[in-house]
């Protein structure tokens, strides 16, 4: 048995426990947000290499049709 006389010992013993048991389409709910990710990967039309769709090409400097940066 634990001697409550201090203020200390008391949070020892009384701790936070659930009233009941989380369901199984609660636990669902919280981690539908938790998937993974889906990237949008498609293949230059030009280099052929892929890239992210509406990014800049790294290798050619190419966006949209356009040179956005130059090739060094």
């Amino acid at each position: 048995m634990v001697d409550l006389k201090n203020i200390n010992d008391i949070n020892t013993v009384l701790m936070a426990v659930p009233k009941r048991k989380t369901s199984v389409s609660r636990k669902g709910k919280r981690r539908s947000h938790h998937a993974v990710k889906f990237r949008n990967i498609v293949e230059d039309k030009k280099s052929g290499d892929y890239r992210l769709s509406h990014h800049i090409d790294i290798k050619s400097g190419m966006y949209n049709g356009k040179q956005i940066l130059k090739q060094k």
